[in-house]
């Protein structure tokens, strides 16, 4: 299991210096961002020039690039908004491709029409699964012609907010270039340590075999995020369960200071060992 870090969360735009820092910090892994490039996170084209300056900088710094962001909002109640997300997820595929990164992570969308990562009372409609699925089926089209995957991750705010629903789209898409990103502090919003261990066993087993990568964010009790190893989840027990399914992938962590870093490295690396 490797212990990675989001790339964002090193300031800067040129990548060998972004994927330096990931690697002193203590990391092999990263789930890059194209903001570490100066670009948009979701841009509309992406020079080769780039695309040979990520090489260089992951060969250099010896960080793998185990997965790429290429988060809209798949549930936008404006199908033109969906419409400019799926060209710009086309190309983060193709650069993904370019890259040899296995990964794109997405974002199941909110009918939140200014943040997509903020819910709406409207994501329990129907009409929301609806559109969500049909922008899913045509990124998946995308990723099976350019041989990446797809990860979805169950966050409370957007329409799949479960590892049952994830299970329920991986199971409506039929396609095996789907698969699940499972983050625990995504699973649930204020919980004790008891029923946060709890809900995140049960997601660890119905998603189990279909988990291609893990996040490893933390919630304090009332609700808020917090850095790894802060927070109300268990995270021995969240790699351990990880483990006894068989899984081998990712684990990268987010929502942390650049500062936070090593520490969270330490921690994680110590338990995946």
């Amino acid at each position: 299991m490797q212990v990675g870090i989001f790339a964002k969360t090193f300031a800067g735009t040129d990548p060998l210096a972004v994927l330096t820092a990931v690697r002193a910090s203590g990391y092999d892994a990263t789930q890059f961002n194209l903001a570490c490039c100066g670009l948009p996170s979701m841009p509309d084209e992406v020079a080769q020039s780039t695309i040979a300056a990520i090489l260089t900088a992951s060969k250099a710094s010896g960080v793998a690039l185990v997965a790429l962001s290429g988060t809209y909002n798949m549930a936008h109640p404006d199908q033109r908004v969906r419409d400019t997300g799926l060209k710009q997820l086309e190309t983060v595929i193709k650069t993904a491709s370019a890259l040899s990164i296995p990964l794109v992570t997405l974002c199941t969308g909110t009918r939140h029409a200014s943040d997509q990562w903020a819910h709406h009372p409207d994501n329990s409609d129907p009409s929301a699964w609806a559109d969500m699925a049909r922008e899913m089926a045509k990124a998946l089209d995308l990723a099976e012609h350019f041989g990446v995957t797809l990860g979805i991750e169950p966050e409370q705010a957007n329409i799949v907010t479960s590892a049952d629903d994830a299970m329920r789209l991986i199971s409506e898409m039929g396609s095996n270039h789907l698969r699940i990103v499972l983050d625990p502090a995504n699973l649930f919003e204020a919980a004790t340590v008891d029923e946060a261990r709890d809900i995140v066993t049960k997601a660890v087993e119905r998603a189990a075999g279909h988990i291609t990568m893990a996040h490893a964010k933390d919630r304090y009790a009332d609700g808020r995020f917090a850095t790894a190893g802060h927070g109300v989840v268990d995270f021995p027990c969240f790699i351990a369960r990880l483990k006894a399914t068989g899984f081998d992938g990712p684990l990268i962590t987010h929502g942390l200071s650049a500062d936070e870093a090593p520490e969270v490295a330490r921690f994680l690396n110590g338990l995946v060992a």
